[in-house]
């Protein structure tokens, strides 16, 4: 596994959640000594004279709460440079568009979220000319096919959304190292307890913060990490001047509190889904249950070697028509009809129903069952999840 299991290592992930976000021993912000890092919305800083460089001057480009957050989800991940933006899809498209350039090549797995395939189809090929090679990343072979010597940047999301395909973080990554090509990795569906890119190889990782790392769906943001200096000076350049893609001081301390408690959720987000996991797979309505803590899950073992844990999104397929599924939907009192995912409630979102794009798009990389049902487990009471599902299924 990519952690240890014992509780000192545990142990130490939690505290640098609680306490990263603080600059130096005591937590001491300035004269005033604050426990928690303080919002600075402060849109400019007093210059200090010619003789003195300031570390903060305008908060485009730089600013102490964002600072805070960046040197937070830097340590999480393992990394020596954090980025927060304005969003998850700032986070990707800052990423592929400042390492990639127009006319270049990309190489992304199939199975992707349905805005970085749009990001990918639509503006990163469509309008940039960059060619963009899709394939099955569950074969790191398939990788290697696709890479050559112009390759500008290798790109996986793993576990996917919302098939829950995993790839092979460290095969993938000596494949991109020995062609010399940066990797980057979506870890959203993990989040950084349970799964570390960075350790296993890649040289980026990106994460969707409205998600887990927020956790209470009251943030809209971003992060890139990076242990690449080169790297992160092309992505700073981008975040801060060339597209100014930065997240709002009140949002990174949104963030940043909720990073202090994502140990803690994250456990009993994967305790409830494992728990919802094993009741789907013995329902007679239910096909098939996409969710790699099972051990029928195709990629079971893959995920028990690079992954500590599981995580709280699963998807399964159901036997019957979207009138039924509609109605399984309204009847439910626990789970909420919604399309984001990671916050401390359960979400239910049927994407043939409520994003039919995705589903029915013939230039989609990655078919999606009609009848596919995606869960975001949240932390309520696990009886009460698998009695609400029970109840409303037929």
């Amino acid at each position: 596994m990519t952690r240890d299991d014992d509780q000192v290592n545990r142990n130490r992930f939690a505290t640098i959640a609680v306490g990263a976000a603080e600059n130096t021993p005591r937590f001491n912000h300035g004269s005033t000594n604050d426990v928690v890092a303080p919002i600075h919305l402060s849109s400019t800083f007093e210059w200090s004279g010619r003789d003195t460089t300031n570390e903060h001057e305008y908060s485009r480009e730089s600013n102490p709460t964002r600072a805070a957050l960046e040197k937070q989800v830097a340590r999480l991940e393992g990394g020596e440079h954090g980025l927060a933006l304005a969003s998850g899809m700032a986070a990707i498209s800052t990423t592929m568009l400042s390492l990639v350039p127009p006319g270049g090549h990309l190489v992304s797995s199939d199975s992707i979220y349905g805005g970085t395939e749009k990001l990918l189809t639509k503006l990163v090929a469509g309008h940039l000319g960059i060619d963009v090679e899709f394939v099955d990343a569950r074969e790191p072979e398939n990788i290697a096919t696709a890479v050559d010597s112009d390759t500008d940047l290798i790109w996986a999301e793993t576990p996917t959304n919302p098939l829950m395909r995993l790839c092979d973080i460290r095969s993938i990554a000596d494949i991109a190292n020995d062609h010399g090509v940066p990797f980057g990795v979506d870890n959203t569906f993990a989040s950084p307890y349970f799964q570390a890119p960075l350790e296993l190889g890649a040289d980026i990782v990106v994460h969707s913060t409205t998600k887990y790392l927020n956790g209470h769906s009251d943030s809209i943001g971003g992060a890139v990490i990076t242990d690449d200096d080169e790297i992160f000076e092309k992505l700073a350049f981008s975040q801060r001047i060339g597209l100014g893609n930065v997240l709002s001081p009140f949002d990174c301390y949104l963030v940043a509190r909720g990073i202090k408690t994502l140990p803690a959720r994250m456990k009993h987000h994967q305790e409830n889904t494992m728990a919802v996991a094993r009741l789907l797979k013995g329902h007679d309505r239910i096909t098939r249950v996409h969710y790699p803590g099972l051990e029928s899950h195709p990629q079971h073992d893959l995920a028990a070697e690079q992954m500590s844990g599981y995580s709280g999104m699963l998807s399964f397929e159901f036997d019957g028509s979207l009138t039924e599924i509609e109605a399984f939907v309204e009847g439910l009192t626990v789970f909420t009809p919604g399309t984001s995912l990671g916050g401390v409630e359960s979400l239910v979102e049927v994407p043939s129903l409520m994003n039919p794009d995705q589903v029915n798009n013939e230039s989609a990389t990655t078919d999606i069952p009609e009848t596919l049902v995606r869960l975001s487990v949240g932390i309520e009471d696990s009886d009460d999840l698998c009695e609400d599902l029970r109840s409303a299924l037929p």
